[in-house]
């Protein structure tokens, strides 16, 4: 449900379809080999339709992960359920996104 490619100055991972508990073992595996590569982490959200808890957890376990190891992160194209998640949850701040008070 996803791959990983270098890119020159970084690791990319793109994840697509779900990004929920039923993936969570799958994605977890993923998400620890890239973290193995001592290269800045790039994590591709644009492919994914549904999140759920689980599925932030791995994100903010990533995240935890490359500060503790003293490397970079950064998610990228975030989908809209993406986005609504973390907004539901209260995360938009500490994923970086601006969210609107207004709307």
């Amino acid at each position: 449900m996803g791959s990983s490619k270098k890119k020159e100055a970084a690791t990319r991972l793109t994840l697509e379809g779900e990004l929920t508990i039923y993936m969570a073992a799958e994605l977890k595996e993923k998400l620890a080999a890239a973290l193995q590569a001592e290269l800045p982490l790039e994590i591709d959200l644009s492919q994914i339709g549904e999140i759920d808890t689980a599925g932030m957890q791995l994100l903010l376990l990533a995240k935890r992960e490359c500060v503790a190891r003293n490397k970079s992160i950064e998610f990228l194209a975030p989908s809209q359920a993406v986005l609504d998640g973390w907004q539901l949850c209260n995360l938009s701040a500490e994923f970086g996104v601006q969210t609107d008070a207004a709307g």
